[in-house]
């Protein structure tokens, strides 16, 4: 593992205290949707569009519990720039990712502010009756923007904050092709900065050791990322890891499956349809295959359990992992990992 060998003496202060700010589960603040999914459409500087000097005004990071925007923070701290940290709590992630944010980073990075959705994804799952996807990515938006966002209005009603993101370009093709600095007009309607955006794995590293910080304990268990445990979009490997080593988490979402059939199957039946009638294999699942050639399957929970135990590799590519669609990634919200070989089913 890359962090072997790091020895850390950690310090807790009194005054790096943790604030919670929670949205109800209805709400109706507005977020541009393109497509389905949150635009992302950002304007990068020019001669006469200049972002502001970070010393100068109110910046934002997002701090996920993952290395890079752990890193983030302590470079700003280097740098002399002062920041509100703010951690998008899903209700989906790891237990240790949340005692990792809410009692031990605040004593290196500073108060980090939680804000999050009243019962977090499985409520919203049960009232909108069906799971996030592809197509329908509503949980990056509802869990993690829209809180997010909400604190930032309050904070910045004039909207002059910078919003500052951890994501390092070598880390995938669509992270290489984003911008250190771009105006985002449709989301969070500031300036996003991505002053990591150059970084090599060492670099985190290295800052890490500079100040003494220890990494998320997920990472010292092996996992490859950090972040909602899982990710709709997780790799082979993750999902295995989730069944093996957090199984009620699988029980959980078979539960959420279950119930999100039901749900599914009433709307139907009161317009006198039926999943067979609308051409659906089954009922709403967690997974949906991101790979071409298994589009349309029904993947329950059990069934990509047990294809997450094979090992066969080949090149069809991970079966749910979609690194082309938008949200978390693009804006630094999660930790998704490093780019994996590819694995067929």
């Amino acid at each position: 593992m890359w962090w072997c060998g790091l020895v850390v003496a950690f310090f807790f202060n009194d005054t790096a205290t943790t604030e919670i700010y929670t949205l109800p589960l209805h709400d109706a603040l507005p977020i541009l949707m393109v497509g389905g999914a949150m635009s992302t459409w950002g304007v990068p500087p020019s001669e006469d569009f200049q972002p502001p000097d970070p010393h100068d005004t109110l910046v934002v990071c997002s701090v996920s519990g993952g290395k890079d925007s752990t890193a983030t923070s302590l470079y700003l701290t280097e740098q002399g720039v002062e920041h509100v940290r703010v951690f998008a709590d899903t209700g989906w992630e790891h237990p240790d990712t949340l005692d990792y944010v809410k009692n031990h980073l605040p004593a290196v990075l500073g108060p980090i502010t939680i804000v999050g959705r009243e019962g977090g994804m499985p409520a919203l799952i049960r009232r909108k009756g069906m799971f996030p996807s592809r197509v329908q990515r509503f949980c990056t938006v509802e869990l993690k923007v829209k809180p997010i966002l909400a604190l930032l209005n309050e904070l910045d009603p004039d909207r002059r904050a910078v919003n500052v993101v951890g994501i390092r370009a070598e880390e995938s093709a669509a992270r290489a092709k984003l911008h250190e600095w771009e105006h985002d007009a449709n989301g969070f309607e500031r300036w996003v900065w991505r002053p990591i955006i150059a970084w090599t794995l060492d670099d985190v590293i290295a800052i890490h050791h500079r100040h003494g910080v220890r990494p998320n304990p997920l990472y010292l268990a092996k996992s490859e990322r950090v972040g909602c445990w899982p990710c709709i979009f997780a790799r082979k490997a993750e999902i295995k890891n989730v069944a093996d080593t957090t199984p009620w988490r699988i029980d959980e979402i078979r539960d959420l499956e279950a119930e999100a059939t039901e749900a599914a199957a009433a709307r139907y039946a009161a317009r006198g349809e039926t999943f067979e009638s609308k051409g659906f294999p089954g009922g709403p699942t967690f997974f949906y295959p991101a790979n071409k050639k298994s589009r349309g399957q029904h993947w329950p929970i059990d069934r990509a359990v047990e294809w997450s135990r094979t090992g066969r590799r080949g090149k069809g590519g991970e079966m749910f992992f979609d690194e082309a669609a938008p949200g978390c990634v693009r804006w630094g919200l999660c930790d998704s990992g490093t780019t994996h070989h590819d694995e067929d089913e």
